[in-house]
Parts: C-alpha cells; structure tokens; sequence
C-alpha cells in the first residue's frame, strides 16, 4: 500500500481532515461547518495521509514554548488531531505521519514536541514519553474550614466572560512560568471559547489590582447544578505568586449553594490540601498521564535545561526516527554537551524525553529496564542532576 502524507492547505482537505480525525477517535465532535478555519488550523501544520486518493489519516499541530528545568522557554511543537482511519490502522498511515511531522519539527527548529495520547501504547515507539502526571481533586463543602495560617490573598474580581477570556489571554504568558507549562496559542484560546459557548457559562475571577493582576480563575457549574450536591468545575486557577494562589483559594471555598468543587488538570504535589483544618478535605478521584514528551533535538533539549550537584555523568541516547540525536553526552552541574566518552547510562530517546522535565526518577526506570547501567554509582548521580523540587506538570489540555 502506498501512502501519500502532504501538508493540507485547501479548505475542503481541511475539513476532511478534521472529519478523519472525529471518525478516528470514536464519538469526537465533528467541526461545526460554520467554524472559521483560520481559528482550528495553523497554516503549514496539518498533515494529511492518502491512499488512491482519499484522505485516511490526518496530524496537527501548533507552534508554542515549554518551559524546562531552570526557565528556559524551549520552542515547541503542540501536537493534536492526530488520527487514522478504522479502515486503514495497522498499515503504516500512522507511522508514516509520525515520522514526516518529526522531520518537520526538526527542520523548523523546535526543540521538544508533545501530546495527549488516548491510548498509551502508541506513540512510545515514536521517541514519546511520559514526562508529567496529572491529577484530578475534589472538595466538599462540609470540609472547607481554612487553616488559620492560610495568607489573605489581595484583591479578587469577577469578571464578565468576554472581559474574562480577554484577561486570561494577558495574564496566562507571564504567569505559566513552573517546569512543563507551554504556551497557549492563538488556536487553542478560540478553540476553548468556541467549544465552551455552547456548554456551561464560564466564570471569570482575576487576583490582582486593575492593570497589575497576577492571577485568574475559570469555573464553571456542572449540567446538574440545582440536583444535590451543587457542583463547579475548575478549569483553571492559574498564580504567578503565593498571593494570588492564595486569593483565589479563598475565592473558591466562599461561594455560597457550592457543595462540591471539581480541579482538572492539577499538579500531583498541589498544597491545596494543606490549606484546609480536615487533612481529608481533598480527595484524589484520579491520577493519569499527562504530558507526552518528544526531544526532537536532543543536544539543544540537555543544553537548555539546568542540572543540579556537583556530579557528572555520560549518557548514550539511541532514537531510530531522527539519528541525528544519536549519541553520547556529557552532564554535569555546568551543563550538558556531547561526548566521545564511555557511557555510564543507556537510554533510547523517548527514555530520556520521560526524565527529561525530572518527573520520574532515574532509579525507578532503571529498575524497569529502561535505563542501561555502566557504572554502578551513575543512576544516583542522574538522579541529583535531573532533580526538581516541584513535580513537572503542564495544565493545559490540547
């Protein structure tokens, strides 16, 4: 079978291309034929594949930043819609988006790429990894005593919801500054927006003094909501200071008829649960995988990021889609670069891509197999060089 993968430009294809993907994933929406096209798809970023000339598997993506150990906002590519055919899966379609919309990153100079995958067996072979988890929390309402200790917070305001997406919009880039936060593009703002017009009405909360705010919170009620027990949903509770995470907590636990408060896409270590004199007052209702993690250019990944002690250590990367990244390298406290060097550590690149952002230990791979040990004292080293104090997380669904 021969398949034909080409970047989609014609309005039709990008239609079709959206339908690809709706089919693909069992029961996702199809694209409102209303929907302005220039507001889905990035222009040059949509792949579509072909077989005899009919459009079976379709991947996109939108350009953005990562930010990894130490700060550095590394340029990234956002991968989403990625989807094949029930007619035409295990044929190759797939393997053969991966591999062109790889080289395309590469050749455009981003650095690292990620996903959400829906099924956690397919894109490992592809150099992805899984970097960050995420969790979701509740809280109930009969549990919402703060501790005394808790700041005061500074000023909060509500916001009407075109006010509110406006804000967030300014506020989001500056503030989303911890280790594995991206950016949000253009796209995905009117992508949320627009899906969300038709759902439930979005709360907008800012922290902050008019012009100087360093915060936002975005909620909203559950379909139920006049049905026991009364329930909103955080989608965002986004702080670039202790102040402002602190005044939009206090925010969310004062709101009179709540009974339940859902977090999404929440960090596994919040100290949401210290906050409050029940230690039992936040509940886990689940733990998944989060960030898909892709070096596309391994050498610029270790360079940019920063490492911790005073080891050293040397680590053989394979990657069987883009050899450019194969090789052995040299880190340290002072940075990373390659080297001709023995190994101490063997990993293949998607590996390394899931110890990249200091989520998973060294140790605990390395106990999988996955991490081919040369010098026995290596894996502890690794482990104090890649350490975060804070777990990686991303935030942002896409």
């Amino acid at each position: 079978m021969t398949v034909d993968i080409r970047v989609l430009t014609d309005d039709a294809e990008l239609r079709r291309s959206a339908s690809v993907f709706a089919t693909a994933l069992v029961g996702a929406p199809e694209l409102d034929p209303d929907r302005d096209l220039s507001k889905r798809f990035e222009p040059g970023r949509t792949l579509g594949a072909f077989v005899d000339g009919e459009m079976v598997g379709t991947a996109n993506a939108y350009t953005s930043w990562l930010v990894s150990p130490g700060g550095d906002r590394l340029p990234h590519a956002a991968v989403t819609h990625v989807g094949v055919l029930p007619t035409h899966t295990r044929r190759g379609v797939l393997s053969g988006l991966m591999r062109r919309q790889l080289a395309d990153f590469a050749a455009r100079g981003e650095v690292v790429a990620s996903l959400r995958a829906s099924e956690g067996v397919i894109y490992g072979r592809f150099g992805y990894g899984v970097a960050t988890i995420g969790a979701t929390y509740e809280l109930t309402r009969e549990r919402l005593a703060l501790r005394p200790e808790v700041p005061a917070g500074g000023r909060v305001r509500l916001l009407h919801p075109d006010t509110g997406w406006q804000e967030a919009r300014k506020i989001y880039p500056s503030a989303a500054s911890w280790v594995g936060a991206i950016n949000r593009p253009a796209y995905w703002w009117d992508g949320v927006q627009y899906s969300a017009r038709k759902g439930q009405k979005q709360y907008f909360l800012v922290h902050g003094e008019p012009g100087a705010e360093d915060g936002f919170l975005r909620y909203e009620v559950a379909e139920n909501w006049w049905e026991s027990p009364r329930t909103i949903v955080v989608h965002d509770l986004i702080a670039a200071s202790e102040t402002a995470y602190a005044g939009l907590v206090r925010y969310l636990v004062s709101i009179d008829l709540v009974e339940r408060i859902k977090f999404d896409y929440t960090p596994t270590d919040t100290p949401l649960a210290y906050f409050f004199v029940d230690p039992r007052a936040l509940n886990t209702t689940s733990r998944d995988d989060e960030t898909w993690l892709r070096l596309v250019d391994v050498p610029a990944a270790l360079s940019r990021r920063t490492y911790r002690g005073d080891g050293s250590v040397t680590v053989s990367v394979t990657d069987n889609v883009l050899p450019d990244n194969n090789g052995t390298y040299v880190i340290s406290g002072k940075g990373a670069s390659r080297t001709e060097s023995d190994p101490d550590l063997s990993v293949d690149v998607s590996t390394l891509a899931a110890l990249y952002l200091g989520g998973p230990r060294w140790w605990q791979l390395a106990r999988a197999g996955r991490v081919t040990v040369h010098r026995a004292d290596a894996v502890a080293e690794a482990d104090d060089l890649f350490h975060q104090d804070a777990a990686p997380f991303c935030g942002t669904y896409f």
